[in-house]
């Protein structure tokens, strides 16, 4: 996949569809993650680290930038991201617990 070569709008989908699967089973990885973070943590309120949500944001926004990617844009998806990943660990603590 090389977007500079492409000619059709055909050619941009697949290359976009590609990404979106690449994407979907990074963020599966990810969300595994969360799972031992939920598991290795001691107490919930272990969970929600706002030092560390700030490390992660800003670590995407200067990789967005030295890639050539908008920054801004990226720190607004992570901003969402770890949100949903904290929700996420938080409802699996719950549950693993709840064993």
């Amino acid at each position: 996949m090389n977007p500079d070569s492409y000619g059709t709008m055909e050619q941009v989908r697949a290359g976009v569809d590609a990404i979106d699967r690449q994407l979907v089973g990074l963020l599966a990885e990810r969300f595994a993650h969360m799972r031992a973070a939920a598991r290795i943590k001691p107490d919930r309120s272990a969970v929600r680290d706002e030092a560390r949500k700030a490390q992660v944001i800003a670590n995407a926004r200067a990789e967005a930038e030295q890639r050539g990617a908008p920054g801004e844009v990226i720190a607004a998806l992570w901003e969402q991201l770890v949100e949903a990943s904290i929700a996420y660990e938080m409802t699996e603590f719950d549950r693993t617990r709840a064993v």
